[in-house]
C-alpha cells in the first residue's frame, strides 16, 4: 500500500478518483488548493502526488520546487483537464513522472502509478550514498542530492556523460567523482581543455606522433587518447571546440580507433567519455555551431549542476569545509564563524558560483589570519554592501506590512504620520508607496472592516514584493533567500499581483 496525495479543485474528480485509488489498495489524502496540498505534503509524507495545473490559488507547477524538497521527495504525476503542450513540457523538465489529461480511466491511472511506485522502490534499494567517493563535493540541498544520484547511476556504466552548468559550479569535480566510483578508478583520468586545443596541433595532441613525423618530433609521443586507455577522458568546455575538431573527435568516439601522426597503423583506445560545458549545446546544434551526431554521443547521461544562488542552504557547509581546508594548508588555527557571517554570504548572488565563494574565503583568510572568529565585517565590501541592502529591504518591507495592518486595524487613526490618507480607490497596483488605502463609503456608511483590512494587507504585500524583486534584480531564488519565503509561495504571490520574474 502506498500513500498518495491528490491535489485538485474538482470535487467530483477527487471523489471518483479516490474510490479508484482505494480499490487499488492505496491510502489517499485530498487537497483542493495548493496551500492545503503543502500542509498535507509535510503531514502525510506521500509516495506519489497527483497534481492539477490549474488551482484556485496558483499554477500547480509552482509547487514542484517544494515537492522536490519535501520529505521522501515524492514522485509527481500531473493530471489536468486542459490541453497545455507547454505545461506538459514544463512538467517533464520540472521532474514530473508523467503527464495525464482528463478524463482519466482506471487503466490510464493505474499504469503510471504502478511504474512510479516501482521506480521509487528501485531508488530505495540502491546502494547507500555513504559509499560514494565524493571528494570536494559538499552540499545538503535536494539539488545536489539529485546530482549525486546521477553520479551513482553513471558510475555503474560506461555510457557517455555530459555535465552542464555555469562556470564555477564544479563540473570537473563531478566528472572526477564519476571516474572515482567506476570500474576504471585505477586507470588514468585525462583532462582535455577543449578551449585551449590548437587546430594546427590537434592531431598530434590527441593522437600522438612518431619520431620524425614533423620537424621537432625527435621521439615517439603518446597522445591524450592513448593516455586515457582503460580510464576516463574528460572533455572540459566541449562547447568551445571548432567544427573541424568536432569532426576529429566524432570519428574516434565511434570506434575508439585513431592513427598517430606519421604512424603506418591504427591504434585502439578503450576510454570512458565524460564531457562538460557551460553552454547550451542543443541551441548551438540548432544554429549549426555544434554537430548533432556528436551531441547524441555525449548526452547519454546528463547531469545539470545548479548555480550556487539556487541552493543557498549549501553555502554554510561549503564555507566551513573550504575554510577548514585553507586553515590546514596555510597552517592557521581553525576559524570560528558568526551566524551573521553566513547570513551575509547567503544574501550575495555569487555569479561566479562555488569558485567565487572559495576565492573570496581564501582572500579573507589571508587578510584576517589572526582573527579567531569571522564576522561580516571581514567580508569584501561588495558582499557586505549587498547583505546590508538585502537586510534593509527586508526590514523596510516588514515595517510597511505592519504599518498597513496597523493602520487598517485602528478605528481612531484617520491619517498617516505625514497627513491624511490619499483619496485613492482600491486598485492595488496603483496604490501610493507607503500609503494605506482610502476608506470606501457604501450606502449607509463605511465599508465592512474585514474588506478594508484585506485591502490594506494586499497593498502592503504588493509594495513589499515589488521592492523585494527590485532589490533581487527579478531573481526569484535570490528574493526567496532574502525574504524567507519558499520559492513556490513567492511565485504564487508574484503571480497574484502580476509582478514580473526571471
Amino acid at each position: 500500500m502506498a500513500r498518495l496525495l491528490l491535489i485538485d479543485d474538482d470535487a467530483f474528480f477527487r471523489e471518483t478518483t479516490g474510490r479508484v485509488l482505494d480499490r487499488m489498495g492505496h491510502e489517499t489524502s485530498f487537497a483542493a488548493t495548493m496551500e492545503e496540498g503543502k500542509t498535507l505534503l509535510w503531514a502525510e509524507r506521500p509516495d506519489v502526488v497527483f497534481l492539477d495545473l490549474r488551482l484556485p490559488d496558483g499554477y500547480g507547477l509552482s509547487l514542484m520546487p517544494e515537492l522536490r524538497q519535501a520529505p521522501d521527495c515524492p514522485e509527481v504525476i500531473i493530471v489536468t483537464g486542459e490541453e497545455d503542450p507547454e505545461g506538459a513540457e514544463l512538467a517533464i523538465k520540472s521532474g514530473a513522472w508523467d503527464y495525464l489529461q482528463k478524463p482519466v480511466t482506471p487503466a490510464s491511472l493505474a499504469l503510471p502509478l504502478s511504474r512510479a511506485l516501482e521506480y521509487r522502490a528501485q531508488k530505495a534499494a540502491k546502494r547507500p550514498r555513504a559509499v560514494l567517493r565524493r571528494e570536494g563535493i559538499v552540499g545538503v540541498s535536494r539539488a545536489i542530492e539529485a546530482c549525486l544520484e546521477l553520479v551513482a547511476q553513471a558510475a555503474d556504466s560506461d555510457a557517455g556523460v555530459l555535465v552542464t552548468g555555469e562556470t564555477g559550479t564544479g563540473k570537473e569535480l563531478f566528472a572526477r567523482a564519476i571516474h572515482a566510483n567506476s570500474s576504471r578508478m585505477n586507470s588514468n583520468f585525462v583532462v582535455v581543455d577543449c578551449a585551449a586545443l590548437p587546430e594546427t596541433l590537434v592531431e598530434s595532441v590527441l593522437f600522438g606522433h612518431v619520431k620524425g613525423a614533423f620537424t621537432g618530433a625527435d621521439r615517439d609521443r603518446d597522445g591524450l587518447f592513448r593516455l586515457a586507455d582503460g580510464g576516463t577522458l574528460f572533455l572540459d568546455e566541449i562547447g568551445e571546440l571548432s567544427p573541424a575538431i568536432q569532426k576529429v573527435f566524432l570519428r574516434v568516439l565511434q570506434d575508439g580507433r585513431f592513427r598517430a601522426v606519421g604512424a603506418k597503423h591504427e591504434s585502439q583506445s578503450d576510454f570512458r567519455l565524460v564531457a562538460a560545458t557551460n553552454r547550451d549545446l542543443g541551441i548551438m546544434a540548432e544554429r549549426g555551431g555544434f554537430r548533432d551526431d556528436l551531441l547524441y554521443r555525449l548526452k547519454t547521461v546528463v547531469i545539470s549542476l545548479p548555480p550556487l544562488r539556487e541552493r543557498p542552504e549549501d553555502i554554510k557547509p561549503l564555507a566551513i569545509h573550504h575554510m577548514n581546508r585553507l586553515c590546514e594548508r596555510y597552517r592557521i588555527p581553525t576559524k570560528g564563524f558568526s551566524e551573521e557571517f553566513f547570513g551575509a554570504l547567503a544574501a550575495y548572488p555569487w555569479p561566479g558560483n562555488v569558485r567565487e565563494l572559495f576565492n573570496t574565503l581564501e582572500r579573507m583568510l589571508l587578510q584576517h589570519r589572526d582573527q579567531p572568529v569571522l564576522y561580516p565585517m571581514h567580508l569584501p565590501d561588495d558582499i557586505r554592501i549587498r547583505a546590508i541592502r538585502a537586510g534593509s529591504s527586508a526590514r523596510e518591507g516588514a515595517a510597511r506590512s505592519r504599518e498597513g495592518a496597523g493602520g487598517a486595524g485602528s478605528e481612531t487613526w484617520r491619517g498617516s504620520p505625514e497627513g491624511d490618507f490619499p483619496a485613492r480607490g482600491p486598485d492595488v497596483a496603483g496604490s501610493a508607496a507607503g500609503a494605506a488605502p482610502a476608506l470606501s463609503r457604501v450606502p449607509g456608511g463605511l465599508e465592512a472592516w474585514k474588506k478594508y483590512r484585506r485591502r490594506a494587507l494586499e497593498e502592503a504585500e504588493h509594495r513589499y514584493l515589488r521592492d523585494l524583486m527590485d532589490e533581487a534584480g527579478g531573481n526569484v531564488s535570490r528574493a526567496s533567500a532574502v525574504s524567507g519565503l519558499s520559492p513556490s509561495r513567492l511565485y504564487d504571490l508574484l503571480r497574484k499581483y502580476g509582478l514580473p520574474t526571471r
